[in-house]
């Protein structure tokens, strides 16, 4: 008997609800014309479907994200790393408590090498009376990161490869479900025997038709909510024939009131807790520019110095999106100041090393570089502001301010001496600064965002 399975996926969403209400009234409508037509429906997310840039995920740490998922009868999900490493250790082990769904990951293990009881390496899904998907799940392998949370995360591809190689005995057809990027994907379709659909996401590529790669199909949807995707199985009995992918763009579905008012509802009562939490009380207003040194921004690099224990800390203006007013300050206005899942961290450059980057950092492309990824939510990068760091400078005949001198501390740079430099993490994960991405010694601080230290500074 012939019959037809269909898999919708998403991945990537971020928290960007925008097309939310779209994506839900699509799904759900699928979902009857499915059920009517006597076909099989199933739902899968491949991960950072959370993203703490927006108050709702921040206010509830993913929970009400879970809810969402639930509401729509996700069949299974993976973990990205939003969901990952921008929780803290329980937060992280408590986010699926609520959820009706299994969350498949081979590669997250506690401390002790034991798997945390939420996390599968694999589900086994009857799709018909005779056809039964194995969906498998990992997720990409930060393990200093996860290291430092309290978790353990293991390279993906032996465990992925036993995992298939298991539920193969079990299932008519495998799904990896892959939060590890595009090359990863096609690694996996070319090296490990058994994967039939490879779901993608983390590196936030568009298949609009699928990929074909040794026998397996390559499938994404893009970031942001901004397509589902769609796979088309034809089976017969328990033998798969033809697998076809396509995207749907959520931009042109149908609105689905009812969920733009739930979340409206959420996000309403998500501000207000973060608003009942009070951090300072300013008695004088904080400016802030992205384009020159400001009161904001000097106290945010003074923070990391503090917090990191530094000889210098440095960050770009760009990172803080609003100034501070005089008055009460909350985590509301924390957060919408300093939304980035961005970490501290101390890294040791020698002072050569030190004056290249300060030297970039002042030049107009680096201060007016439009860029979004590296847990960076903002516009522009801004003014690189420092705190143990003076900076004297010249107009000179072409018109620009040029770097005569700089001193650490009131004492002239040492080239050869080696300095400890507290700033983002994006700035150690990023290709901005070769010296900084590419130094030994590197110190990250988890899980306290930026925002985290700014709040501790206006405090004192």
């Amino acid at each position: 008997m012939k019959q037809t399975i269909y898999i919708y996926h998403t991945n990537d969403v971020h928290s960007h609800f925008e097309h939310w209400p779209q994506i839900a009234r699509f799904l759900s409508e699928r979902r009857r014309e499915h059920r009517a037509r006597n076909e099989a429906m199933l739902l899968f997310d491949v991960g950072d479907f959370l993203d703490r840039v927006h108050p709702i995920t921040e206010a509830t740490r993913g929970k009400a994200n879970v809810d969402l998922l639930n509401d729509l009868g996700y069949d299974a999900v993976t973990i990205g790393n939003n969901e990952g490493i921008t929780l803290d250790y329980d937060e992280l082990d408590t986010l699926y408590e609520r959820a009706r769904f299994p969350v498949v990951v081979a590669n997250l293990f506690r401390r002790n090498g034991e798997r945390p009881h939420w996390a599968l390496p694999y589900v086994v899904i009857p799709a018909t009376e005779t056809f039964r998907i194995g969906v498998v799940g990992a997720t990409a392998p930060f393990s200093h990161f996860y290291e430092l949370l309290g978790w353990k995360i293991a390279p993906p591809f032996d465990l992925l490869a036993a995992a298939v190689e298991e539920v193969k005995r079990k299932a008519d057809c495998v799904v990896v479900l892959s939060h590890l990027g595009v090359n990863e994907d096609e690694k996996i379709a070319a090296t490990i025997p058994g994967v039939d659909i490879v779901l993608g996401a983390h590196t936030h590529h568009v298949f609009p038709e699928g990929k074909e790669v040794n026998g397996a199909l390559l499938c994404a949807a893009g970031k942001y909510g901004q397509y589902v995707g769609v796979v088309k199985l034809e089976v017969e009995g328990r033998r798969l024939g033809r697998a076809s992918a396509k995207v749907v763009d959520a931009g042109v579905m149908p609105f689905s009131e009812e969920v733009a008012c739930r979340l409206r509802s959420l996000e309403q009562k998500s501000l207000a807790r973060l608003e009942a939490e009070q951090v300072a009380v300013l008695h004088d207003d904080l400016p802030l520019d992205w384009f020159a040194p400001s009161p904001l921004a000097r106290l945010l690099a003074s923070a990391l110095r503090e917090w990191c224990q530094a000889d210098i800390g440095m960050v770009n203006a760009g990172v803080l999106l609003e100034p501070l007013s005089k008055g009460p300050v909350t985590k509301k206005d924390v957060h919408r100041i300093c939304p980035h899942p961005l970490n501290p961290c101390k890294v040791k450059l020698r002072g050569a090393e030190l004056k290249e980057i300060i030297l970039e950092a002042n030049t107009e492309r680096m201060k007016h570089l439009r860029f979004k990824g590296f847990g960076f939510r903002g516009e522009v990068m801004g003014e690189m502001v420092y705190d143990g760091v003076e900076i004297e400078t010249e107009l000179e005949e072409d018109g620009a301010w040029h770097i005569r001198a700089i001193r650490i501390n009131g004492e002239p740079l040492e080239p050869e001496r080696t300095y400890d430099v507290a700033t983002t993490d994006m700035f150690a994960i990023g290709h901005f600064y070769p010296q900084i991405q590419r130094a030994a010694e590197k110190t990250y601080y988890m899980p306290e965002f930026l925002r985290d230290l700014l709040a501790w500074k206006l405090a004192q």
